[in-house]
């Protein structure tokens, strides 16, 4: 039986029997398996603490592949040591990131696909993070859709403080209880949820969340939010209240979009002690009741704005003159960008011209490849003219005359190595 054929199986048995248990789904996972999951496991990443590349361990694949069949199957399995390194998060701060080892990676893909088969079918559609075919530009259009249906509203909008950090292992493990009861998965996975933590030459044991970085870390919290948030909110918390109201979340980041001020504020005095009963906090001062009314028509736009996965969501004219809600890039992202560039280019101002401007217009692209939203051309053309500045600015610092010449010469110079323009490439406003 195919790959394919198995997970598809899984998946109708899940949506047929919504309160079943499964206590017999690892031995779908077979030789072809794991090569299916090697397939799906990037190459290229970051070695975890062995050392062990993926090309080093493909040269060897299927003996590999083999030894940690049975090692998973007879419960000899260890889940080796998590490499954590931190990368920055614009604000000052740094977010933790563990790297397993790349061997871990393959065995974590394949349990993932098989449990993630089973649970797809309780997934709820206000979930969009970390889902096969659903992405974060599909989250902001409906948000978008849903706010201007209402006619604006009332946005709870709620910030998880370290949620990827703090997940309670024991309500894991009763959460996955409800629908995965196999010894030999649940097994491995409490060995993923327990292993050390190795950082600047120090190991830790953690007792509770799991690693942000590993390949079932983002399905774990999936599972863990949709019984603590999505299936409360839409089972119990929404049939109670009057009006409309709608959750939206990407991963840890949501929303609650309501039409009446009343509702969102029994929302928002309710998500904090749900949230505490299960071991998460949200943060006091990111947590917040934004209103967001659609201004009056002759009238004035005094309306708050709010955020959410790295845009601003404000009220501005269209070009009929209608109030409709826009989104543009958050400032703090454009910064973080912008100094991500200033960085690369002091770094690399030696570089070749022509090399400079080839990874400069990858940069451009790739902003534009999640920021190149409808409505946000102006926040756009300011990052790519920002990179300019900064290519200029670490360009005139090279050695030789011709790097500080006047205006008209860079006006010469950039119509010779033209940056690529910032377009939208996702429109929010297109029926699909």
């Amino acid at each position: 039986m195919s790959v394919s054929t198995k997970l598809q199986r899984i998946a109708e048995l899940a949506r047929e029997h919504p309160k079943r248990s499964f206590t017999n789904l690892a031995h779908n996972i077979d030789l072809e398996f794991l090569l299916e999951a090697y397939s799906r496991t990037r190459k290229d990443g970051a070695t975890g603490v062995d050392g062990v590349t993926g090309k080093e361990y493909e040269k060897n694949l299927e003996k590999n592949l083999l030894d940690l069949l049975d090692r998973f199957k007879s419960g000899r399995y260890r889940a080796p040591d998590v490499r954590r390194v931190h990368i920055p998060k614009g604000n000052g701060k740094t977010r933790p990131l563990g790297i397993p080892t790349f061997e871990d990676k393959v065995l974590q893909r394949a349990v993932a696909m098989v449990i993630e088969a089973v649970y797809e079918q309780d997934f709820l559609p206000c979930s969009y993070g970390f889902r096969t075919g659903r992405s974060a530009h599909q989250t902001l259009k409906d948000t978008r859709a849903t706010l201007m249906g209402m006619k604006g509203g009332w946005v709870v909008e709620a910030d998880i403080r370290d949620c990827f950090g703090t997940f309670d292992h024991s309500w894991m493990r009763k959460i996955l209880d409800l629908r995965i009861r196999d010894g030999v998965l649940i097994r491995v996975i409490g060995k993923w949820l327990n292993a050390g933590i190795v950082e600047e030459g120090q190991r830790t044991r953690p007792e509770e969340g799991t690693p942000q970085g590993g390949v079932i870390s983002p399905l774990l919290s999936n599972i863990f939010l949709h019984t603590v948030l999505d299936g409360w909110f839409e089972h119990h918390a929404r049939p109670q209240i009057g009006g409309s109201a709608r959750l939206i979340r990407f991963a840890d980041d949501f929303v609650i979009l309501c039409d009446r001020e009343e509702d969102a504020k029994r929302f928002f005095a309710g998500i904090f002690p749900r949230f505490a009963k299960f071991g998460l906090e949200l943060h006091p001062e990111k947590t917040k009741l934004v209103p967001f009314k659609r201004p009056p028509m002759g009238g004035p736009n005094e309306t708050e704005s709010w955020d959410f996965l790295g845009f601003t969501h404000y009220w501005s004219r269209s070009r009929r003159g209608y109030w409709a809600i826009f989104q543009k890039t958050m400032a703090a992202r454009l910064s973080r960008g912008l100094n991500k560039v200033a960085e690369w280019c002091r770094r690399n101002r030696h570089m070749p011209v022509v090399d400079q401007l080839k990874a400069l217009n990858r940069k451009i692209r790739g902003h534009c490849a999640y920021y190149g939203i409808t409505g946000n051309a102006v926040a756009l053309e300011k990052y790519r003219r920002g990179v300019r500045n900064l290519w200029r600015k670490w360009l005139r610092r090279r050695s030789g005359a011709a790097m500080r010449k006047n205006g008209d010469w860079w006006d010469r110079f950039f119509k010779q190595h033209c940056l690529v323009p910032a377009r939208a490439v996702h429109s929010i406003y297109r029926r699909t």
